[in-house]
């Protein structure tokens, strides 16, 4: 496994790599969703390369870039284990030198959800998403889906920018009781952890809901309201029943399918999770 950090560097290893190659981009302090990216991208290509880079321009000024956890030496332990090929860990000076002015927005699907509550926050994802694929020009690049808006905004991205790559978007991984991983549960302390499962309980009771046929999105929207204020300790910032290529919400009938999505602050972390309703009753 090669750890790389000059942006010159990588584009010169990347000419020695035999197609196809997989990237996944990370922000480090892996966990088992990263994992399952990097087997899945092992499993489909030639070479895989893993980055690491906290992106300093997707954290508002009130969140937690300087605290974002981080260990980087367990973090090369675990992709040495998973047979990576190459890490690339820029610094940010690297990624956003003296005199930088360029930046990429995918208007409509950043104006919403996430978006309202992190101004900004898209707009350094979708950039930094995109310095990385100029840099390293992966064959195919590998998202979760528990961030459900910001693999549709990348993959959005993709296409309108006619980039020459495949987004592959991958099942979100929990842990045992059902809670999505994310680096950000460290955060997350006793009754708080227990606490956060009201996300995972009202994704199940959304599931619930629709395989007994129920289709009014308002209805659903409000069920899962209920439960989680029924958690003293979550503070909700969006319960959403949206479709699931525009995200505009859906407010009558379900007529196919919808993405049922959140953010819910349980003590520090705002946790994010989502699923995607569809199928017959």
């Amino acid at each position: 496994m090669e750890t790389v950090r000059t942006i010159s560097d990588m584009k010169l290893l990347r000419q020695r790599l035999a197609e196809p190659v997989g990237f996944v981009p990370t922000m480090g302090f892996l966990h088992e969703g990263h994992l399952s990216l990097i087997r899945r991208a092992r499993s489909e290509n030639r070479h895989v390369i893993v980055s690491i880079f906290v992106n300093p321009t997707q954290f508002g000024p009130e969140e937690d870039f300087d605290s974002y956890p981080r260990d980087t030496e367990r973090d090369l332990t675990l992709l040495k284990q998973e047979k990576a090929d190459v890490v690339f860990m820029p610094e940010p000076e690297k990624i956003y030198p003296p005199g930088a002015c360029t930046w990429v927005e995918v208007e409509g699907l950043t104006e919403m959800l996430e978006g309202i509550s992190r101004p900004g926050h898209f707009r350094g994802v979708a950039t930094v998403v995109t310095k990385l694929f100029n840099i390293i020009e992966p064959t195919y690049a590998y998202f979760g889906q528990k961030d459900a808006q910001q693999a549709r905004v990348i993959r959005k991205m993709a296409e309108d920018l006619f980039m020459n790559l495949e987004i592959i978007v991958c099942p979100t991984i929990r842990e045992p009781d059902g809670l999505a991983m994310s680096s950000r549960n460290f955060y997350l302390k006793g009754k708080e952890r227990k606490a956060a499962l009201i996300l995972y309980k009202s994704l199940q009771l959304a599931q619930s809901l629709w395989n007994r046929g129920e289709r009014h999105a308002g209805k659903i929207r409000g069920e899962i309201v209920s439960l989680i204020e029924s958690e003293p300790l979550a503070r909700i910032g969006y319960v959403s029943v949206a479709d699931t290529e525009t995200l505009q919400e859906i407010e009558e009938e379900i007529e196919y399918e919808a993405l049922l999505s959140m953010a819910v602050k349980v003590g520090k972390p705002r946790l994010l999770d989502s699923i995607v309703l569809s199928g017959s009753a």
